[in-house]
């Protein structure tokens, strides 16, 4: 274990180390990972943190479900060879796999499990004093995000990198779009309109032996209380270039609608598929996100912001980084691995003992899709400040695959009550 991953009682002294040293094994410089969540997006982050140093291994990895374990542990060898250094003593199953990873020696820890265990398993992690990279949104409803703001300031005093998985924050094209419009390409930023409609996403069909609790945690997306519902646990990635695109101000309200046309069977739980919110900020400016999962209609992803100096469009379907208006400029540099930059960047900055620290920005863009969510399923106006401050807890506090999933019911607005 290097002095990278302390205990929390103290603060990190920070290590320099030598990237240049190619791997050869374990050694004193050594940065051990261990992944917390081995699903599709967890094992790619794993992939990805694998490449981003020339001496760093996979040392822990923690899950609820064997079967995800094994199948990640065997695609990452196929692809990464020894750098998968998980023996058997440290592969850690339950719902308390999150703990022994963080005790298990490692340095830097990967958080990709469904987002309603995100505030626990963040606010764990820095008190472990871990490097973290924690997979977007951070949380299902305000107490997390509340956890989260909490873990990020302690995250900050103990000089532990905390990167987001906001993926389009680290994608060259929009890195270079976003920049322009916050120096003044566009002039002041009146509206910015943005959508994630797409088709619909993964079901698992139950099978013998399932408990109810499991046949659940398999199907995590369609949960309000595991997911956050479609417009926090996907479409969220369009909401957050909204926010950047505003410079990471803070909204007054946000109203709007949703509802459930399509995947009204009980195999969809309680989300719906489809939300219109409308974002109101200051001195009258707003943002519009319109997102669904709905399959053979149009589909549409992109942000795009007008000013009073013109027009600055990030669309991700079309592939096009553009600005119109007094200042034309289109973007024609290259297109990064953003998913690969997320991980460079991260351990460059361990390297360097130079702390990356977006809690905040992500804490607030988690939140943005949370209050929209809110204002669809009550059907009312909500606040930025009621949202924050809402007491509303989804989920359970203890988890086993004998207990009683919540009773899920789908949203109606006008009947819904906030709190």
């Amino acid at each position: 274990m290097t002095g990278m991953a302390l205990a929390s009682s103290v603060l990190p002294t920070v290590t320099i180390l030598h990237p240049q040293r190619a791997f050869a094994g374990i050694n004193s410089d050594t940065l051990k990972v261990g992944l917390i969540g081995c699903g599709g997006r967890g094992s790619g982050a794993a992939a990805q943190a694998l490449k981003a140093d020339p001496n760093v291994v996979l040392h822990a990895v923690g899950d609820i479900f064997k079967d995800k374990m094994d199948d990640s542990l065997a695609n990452l060898t196929k692809v990464h060879g020894d750098k998968v250094k998980v023996d058997e003593e440290h592969k850690f199953l339950g719902f308390d796999a999150y703990k022994k990873v963080l005790d298990s020696g490692v340095d830097v820890v990967i958080l990709a499990t469904p987002p309603h265990f995100r505030p626990e398993h963040l606010m764990a992690a820095v008190q472990a004093g871990k490097h973290i990279f924690c997979e977007k949104p951070m949380a299902v409803d305000a107490p997390g995000v509340r956890k989260v703001l909490e873990a990020a300031k302690l995250a900050k005093e103990k000089k532990i990198s905390l990167l987001s998985g906001f993926c389009w924050r680290f994608h060259e094209p929009k890195r270079a779009t976003f920049e322009k419009i916050q120096d003044g390409a566009i002039g002041d930023v009146l509206t910015v309109y943005n959508t994630y409609n797409t088709g619909t996403v993964w079901s698992h069909p139950r099978k013998p032996g399932w408990t109810d609790a499991e046949y659940v945690f398999r199907n995590w997306y369609y949960y309000t209380w595991l997911s956050g519902d479609h417009l926090v646990e996907q479409a969220i990635h369009s909401v957050d270039m909204m926010s950047w695109a505003f410079g990471d101000k803070l909204p007054l309200s946000a109203a709007g609608t949703g509802g459930r046309q399509v995947r009204v069977e009980p195999i969809y739980g309680n989300i719906y598929d489809h939300f219109a919110i409308t974002y109101e900020y200051e001195d009258g400016a707003k943002g519009f996100h319109f997102s669904r999962q709905q399959v053979n209609c149009e589909g549409s992803y992109m942000c795009e912001a007008l000013g009073t100096k013109g027009r600055a469009v990030a669309n991700v379907s079309r592939n096009v980084h553009e600005i119109t208006g007094r200042k034309k400029w289109k973007y024609n540099g290259v297109a990064n691995d953003m998913y690969q930059t997320e991980h460079d960047e991260l351990f460059a900055a361990i390297r360097k003992g130079e702390p990356i620290n977006q809690g905040e920005y992500m804490a607030n863009s988690t939140l943005l899709g949370i209050m929209g969510r809110m204002a669809a399923y009550t059907g009312r106006r909500i606040t930025w400040d009621e949202a924050l401050n809402s007491t509303e807890k989804l989920g359970p506090d203890t988890y086993s695959f004998e207990m009683t999933p919540p009773v899920v019911e789908v949203a109606r607005p006008g009947f819904t009550h906030f709190s």
